[in-house]
């Protein structure tokens, strides 16, 4: 073993005095060493295996390095299945042991409300740094008192479609239908040409809620009323909307999508056996990303048929629902300090940066400021998911004049009005929102 002489033991030691006594970071960095809490800390977050590959690859290869650079955290990323994240969640919770940091789809947070470390400080912080969170992510992460977990994205979903065959029964220009009912006539035209649109409708956690709530919302349906207790789900409204459904999903959809979790129309649309499909743009990078493995039947590049639109309207209106994502910071853990610092860190703008551009548009930030940047300017293809979070409504929704009503309770933050929305297929008001 090597000895270390009383002399350089004292010279080690005055380094760490003085970069304690001074208290700043600037100290802590010139002695050359990490913060003492962080020196033993390995930190794991548990999250999804991402629909564009390139953005893991990013988390492990510069954001891990990184973060154990800046913070002195060794970070352990473990990426799964969406659909298997709430199973460990729950074991995790009943066995008081697990991911520090758990990745929460959708409303989650709001299931492990007692189960969650306090948070609220620093998102309020987050959102007044980068002008405020977006309805959708409050609405999944606030329980109405207190910030469940700190937002972190939220995935637009709109339909991917392709343009030479809509074009081909009279959809010109890039135009897609408006109402469901043009969506079930366009349909049935090109299932009778053997291209079916398609849609899962099963039990999983992205493509199917992202549909499904948008599509009842438009014909007037709500599973509660605004006490959120109401159950209201069985309504004439809904009634209707589930027998226009039959119709349309026979006429114009290929019905094995109700076994069809979020990766299979992925598959369809990319084998050119699907024509249409609500989905992230993850269809469109994916055919961008291999232009010569994705090909139209002419032998054309298959990602320059691909075109992007909302959900049609209905009797109700035109509404959307974007997948958001949070991240937990579990009471269990023992290492809450460094999950504190590192969720402060990698939701920074500098860092975030690194992953959000990765993502191509696929995702936008969960606070409104990731509408301005300059990635949007990159491709017009990618444009409609831009501001597609500031239109989404959320589980639990209970119609505009109802939410209305709760807004104004909450309309002013950090000293910005909420402002009106304009046309488009949110409706309604929506906009800013404070953390």
């Amino acid at each position: 073993m090597a000895r270390i002489s009383r002399r350089k033991l004292l010279k080690l030691s005055g380094a760490g005095a003085v970069a304690a006594g001074s208290g700043g970071m600037a100290a802590i960095l010139a002695s050359g060493r990490a913060p003492a809490y962080a020196q033993a800390t390995t930190l794991h977050w548990l999250r999804w295996n991402d629909f564009v590959p390139v953005s893991d690859e990013v988390l492990r290869k510069e954001i891990v390095p990184a973060c154990e650079k800046a913070l002195g955290i060794k970070l352990n990323i473990e990426m799964i299945n969406g659909n298997d994240i709430q199973a460990r969640t729950t074991s995790s919770i009943q066995s008081g042991a697990g991911p520090d940091v758990i990745c929460a789809l959708n409303n989650w947070p709001q299931l492990y409300a007692e189960s969650v470390a306090d948070v609220n400080d620093l998102v309020e912080e987050i959102g007044k740094a980068q002008d405020g969170f977006y309805d959708e992510s409050r609405a999944v992460a606030n329980d109405g008192k207190r910030w469940l977990a700190v937002p972190w994205c939220v995935l637009g979903a709109q339909q991917a479609y392709r343009k030479s065959w809509f074009e081909e029964i009279g959809y010109t220009g890039g135009k897609f239908p408006q109402t469901w009912e043009e969506l079930r006539d366009a349909g049935k035209k090109l299932k009778a040409n053997g291209r079916p649109m398609g849609q899962t409708l099963g039990h999983t956690f992205g493509d199917a809620p992202t549909y499904a709530y948008p599509y009842t919302w438009s014909f007037g349906g709500k599973e509660v009323e605004a006490d959120g207790k109401t159950v209201v789900l069985n309504s004439k409204a809904t009634v209707e909307a589930v027998k226009f459904m039959i119709g349309l999903y026979k006429d114009a959809y290929d019905e094995g999508g109700l076994a069809w979790d979020d990766s299979n129309n992925n598959r369809a649309f990319l084998s050119g056996t699907c024509s249409c499909t609500l989905n992230g743009a993850s269809i469109y990078l994916e055919a961008k990303r291999k232009p010569t493995t994705y090909l139209t039947d002419k032998g054309t590049p298959l990602w320059e048929d691909i075109l992007h639109a909302p959900l049609p309207k209905g009797p109700a209106g035109q509404f959307g629902y974007h997948l958001p994502m949070s991240n937990m910071l579990m009471k269990y853990s023992k290492n809450q300090k460094a999950g504190m610092d590192f969720l402060r860190w990698i939701t920074s703008k500098p860092v975030y940066q690194t992953w959000f551009d990765s993502q191509q548009g696929y995702s936008v930030g969960a606070t409104t400021i990731w509408e301005k940047d300059k990635l949007w300017d990159k491709d017009p293809v990618m444009l409609p998911f831009r501001t597609a979070a500031r239109a989404g409504r959320f589980p639990g929704y209970a119609g505009p004049a109802d939410r209305l009503r709760r807004r104004g309770r909450q309309q002013i933050h950090y000293g910005r009005h909420v402002r009106q929305g304009g046309a488009g297929h949110g409706g309604g008001r929506c906009g800013k929102v404070g953390a």
